[in-house]
């Protein structure tokens, strides 16, 4: 996710936070593998107070995850909300501007086969058209004017001569050529981030599951140390 500036998650959240949400993820993984680390070493070497540090740590992970999940469930409406203008957003103001949103969002159009957040007329008012566009001539023959989409809109199957010619529409109230896909972005990527949601939190109460054997386990072997420990003595 942090090298691959195509990746689908990408285009729902601006840059920044997008970096930040991945720097903490790679954070809490190493934080995940010293706790780890203090577990094995504490199993094996009979430690009970590794293994108390272990049970702290991972009992400060779990309730952490708890509550990002209980956060994320509470925010769950604003996510389509979001999408929604964070896609527009591309489409209006970035594409063909900012290089990984151009890159990111011509992913989306070829992999889910759409055009434009709700369709392809999207383009028309976009950045992308607007570049060469004089503002006088715009606000006099809007209805008028030639605008073009995207080469990724075109259908996978079709040459590259036939799409260069389907982009160009010859106006905002124009038939599009049906070598150009027909639906918008915005709902296909909020199905597909959601799809991707599901196996996301089926992962999460599976790891959570097993956090919480490893807290429970954690505490009977130290407890079963410190016994044995008494009886020696």
């Amino acid at each position: 996710m942090l090298t691959d500036p195509t990746f689908y998650v990408r285009v729902a959240q601006d840059e920044s936070s997008y970096q930040t949400g991945l720097y903490l993820f790679l954070a809490v993984g190493a934080l995940m593998f010293f706790v780890a680390f203090l577990g094995c070493c504490g199993a094996f070497k009979e430690s009970p107070c590794m293994l108390l540090t272990f049970f702290c740590f991972l009992l400060i992970i779990v309730v952490a995850e708890i509550a990002a999940m209980a956060w994320a469930y509470n925010n769950s409406a604003r996510l389509e909300e979001y999408v929604r203008e964070t896609v527009k957003s591309t489409v209006q103001e970035e594409y063909g501007v900012v290089d990984s949103r151009t890159r990111t969002f011509d992913k989306i159009q070829e992999g889910l086969m759409c055009c434009g957040a709700n369709g392809p007329r999207d383009w028309a008012s976009s950045k992308y058209n607007k570049a060469d566009r004089n503002m006088f001539d715009l606000a006099v023959t809007s209805t008028l004017q030639v605008y073009k989409v995207p080469e990724s809109c075109c259908h996978p199957e079709v040459t590259k001569d036939v799409c260069k010619s389907a982009r160009s529409v010859s106006g905002i109230a124009a038939a599009v050529s049906n070598i150009i896909h027909s639906e918008g972005c915005i709902d296909k990527l909020i199905d597909t981030l959601k799809s991707h949601m599901n196996i996301v939190i089926g992962v999460g109460i599976f790891i959570g599951v097993v956090e919480c054997l490893g807290l429970i386990f954690s505490l009977v072997l130290c407890c079963g140390i410190r016994n044995n420990d008494r009886y020696k003595a």
